[in-house]
């Protein structure tokens, strides 16, 4: 079986200007390569596609692939996670991972929790912006939590995401809408613990492959999982499998809302405890890293003796069975 592999590579990008944080979603010759070589370990051919264009140019041409392991975070606009499955789903190619319509859903945090909080999972009060005069008439009580409601990878979240007046809600709006983060999602700040849930499978065949706890080396309160923090997350983070209790209920509403959703193959959702220590919803992402070393989800993988060659069969044997692939 002939597996194309498309993707963004984070080192194309920068050499077009590109800052560093502008390619944060995108990936590493690393994370291609460890992908790559786990296909192949399992027995796969592969074949290195590259950007949705190049896929598109490839097609164009006449090549095809049984299956395509997609891992394309997209460049610009609110569908751009859903790019490669619109190209794919045309052309009747089979591949991994959510399709258009859920893809295009879960990069929108703000509708995304509407979804959940309307089936009845708890999540943080919140309000979407999209200019500063908006901003100004906000009517959640403070602390606040500010951040771009179509990024990942803690883009445009750090320290002054925590917004405790109206001045400094003002400042943090201001400061990201002139860097081009708009909408913004802005909501009720979570001061208990944080977890990450990974789920792979479909439908009735998903299952929770553990959960982690993300805990700062500094022990401040108030620390921020932002986009530096996890860049450089040996440093400023450890991670640890909580309590059973703790545990089962982070894997509950992950599993629950993974179905709600429609996810495919695999992913990951952040939950975090409220000040009476309930579990809430903070966002999932259908399209999780993939590294085999720094990524949330082969993290997880790795805490629960799961191996890398696992979880990727795991994904592929999803994606084929939903295809009906032999």
């Amino acid at each position: 079986m002939l597996i194309g592999l498309t993707y963004d590579l984070k080192s194309d990008y920068l050499k077009l200007g590109f800052t560093e944080e502008e390619v944060a979603e995108f990936d590493t010759e690393e994370t291609v390569g460890g992908i790559e070589n786990a296909l192949q370990t399992l027995g796969y051919q592969t074949d290195r596609i590259g950007h949705v264009k190049e896929l598109i140019r490839r097609i164009q041409q006449g090549d095809s692939w049984d299956i395509v392991f997609n891992i394309c975070e997209g460049v610009k606009g609110p569908g751009r996670e859903a790019q490669v499955p619109a190209v794919l789903d045309i052309y009747n190619i089979p591949y991994t991972f959510s399709d258009v319509c859920i893809m295009s859903l879960t990069l929108n945090k703000a509708f995304t929790k509407h979804l959940v909080m309307n089936a009845g999972f708890k999540t943080p009060s919140f309000t979407l912006i999209n200019d500063l005069r908006e901003a100004e008439c906000v009517g959640l009580p403070f602390p606040l939590f500010v951040k771009p409601a179509l990024e990942g990878t803690g883009k445009g979240i750090d320290e002054t995401s925590l917004v405790k007046n109206k001045e400094a809600l003002y400042k943090a709006c201001n400061d990201r809408l002139a860097k081009g983060y708009a909408p913004l999602l802005i909501e009720t700040y979570l001061p208990g613990r944080e977890f990450t849930v990974g789920i792979v499978g479909t439908g009735s065949d998903s299952k929770v492959v553990g959960a982690m706890e993300v805990v700062y080396n500094h022990n401040q309160p108030d620390s921020i999982y932002s986009y530096e923090t996890k860049a450089h997350y040996e440093e400023l983070v450890k991670y640890t499998i909580p309590e059973k209790y703790i545990t089962d209920a982070c894997e509950e509403m992950a599993l629950g809302i993974w179905k709600l959703l429609g996810c495919y193959d695999a992913g990951r959702i952040d939950v975090r405890m409220d000040a009476d220590d309930q579990i809430n919803f903070i966002e999932i992402n259908p399209l999780a890293g993939l590294n085999y070393i720094h990524s949330d989800l082969p993290i997880i993988c790795r805490l629960n003796n799961i191996s890398y060659e696992t979880l990727i069969k795991q994904i592929v044997d999803s994606a084929k069975k939903r295809y009906n692939l032999a």
